[in-house]
């Protein structure tokens, strides 16, 4: 009996060993891929080669294996492209995946830029109040509750009990999710990460914080299932953000 108990203990040992040691592969994956991808973004390696495998491992002191993933990964990102006796080289930005979250979210901290968020603004005004109107119609009870829950939480936030800028993306979110279409709620990533540049822009330009009113009567719209009405106040509410950029550009 002892030795079979210390047997099961060497068996959860080892798989507990197993797994601690494949959580720090992925950490050091992910860890290189942001690291990269950064850089490549950046304009790092416009006018030089893009490191070996071997040069990358050496560099960043990780194995080739990790190297060999999140290289991987950026091609899977459009970053990068491997060929033949061409090595791996950076793709030009027009074949970046832009609708990938890590991508987005590189773009956006390479610097600041207006241009860039008014390109997103104009995706966000194609598409949002188009979920907020299939939201209206088509949400069911925990859909409408987790609306509402991001609304309350605005509330919350305007007394200073939450965060304002997490209580914005849980609300338009929500929406998202709530309109019961894959497709917009495919967008949750991407979206979810360039609201956190655009409604820190908007937040803080002349101290402005995000208009509790036109949130709620999207809210209400869609409670109401009044379609319509959700898609309009959506519409409002976007554009204001519109007006915001271009005012800002014209001042540049």
């Amino acid at each position: 009996m002892i030795e079979v108990r210390e047997e099961a203990l060497r068996v959860t040992s080892d798989a507990a060993s197993l797994q601690a040691s494949a959580s720090a592969g992925r950490n050091l994956t992910y860890g290189l891929l942001d690291s990269l991808g950064r850089a490549i973004v950046t304009g790092r390696y416009n006018d030089s080669q893009f490191p070996t495998e071997a040069e990358l491992a050496k560099q960043h002191g990780v194995s080739r294996s990790v190297t060999r993933e999140a290289v991987k990964m950026l091609t899977a990102k459009g970053l990068l492209t491997a060929r033949p006796r061409k090595g791996t080289t950076v793709q030009p930005s027009s074949s970046w995946n832009l609708f990938d979250a890590d991508v987005l979210r590189w773009l956006l901290e390479r610097k600041f830029s207006l241009e860039l968020l008014r390109q997103f603004t104009e995706l966000r005004i194609a598409m949002e109040p188009a979920a907020a109107a299939l939201a209206a119609r088509a949400a069911d009870e925990s859909g409408l509750a987790s609306i509402r829950a991001g609304y309350e939480r605005m509330e919350a936030a305007e007394a200073g009990d939450d965060d304002p800028l997490e209580s914005d993306i849980a609300f338009h979110i929500a929406i998202l999710h709530a309109c019961a279409n894959p497709f917009y709620q495919q967008f949750r990533d991407v979206v979810e990460t360039a609201l956190r540049t655009s409604i820190r822009f908007t937040n803080r330009f002349k101290g402005r914080t995000a208009s509790l009113p036109q949130h709620l009567e999207v809210l209400n719209a869609i409670e109401k299932r009044d379609s319509e009405g959700a898609k309009a106040g959506m519409t409002a509410l976007i554009a204001d953000v519109m007006t915001l950029i271009a005012d800002a550009e014209g001042k540049a």
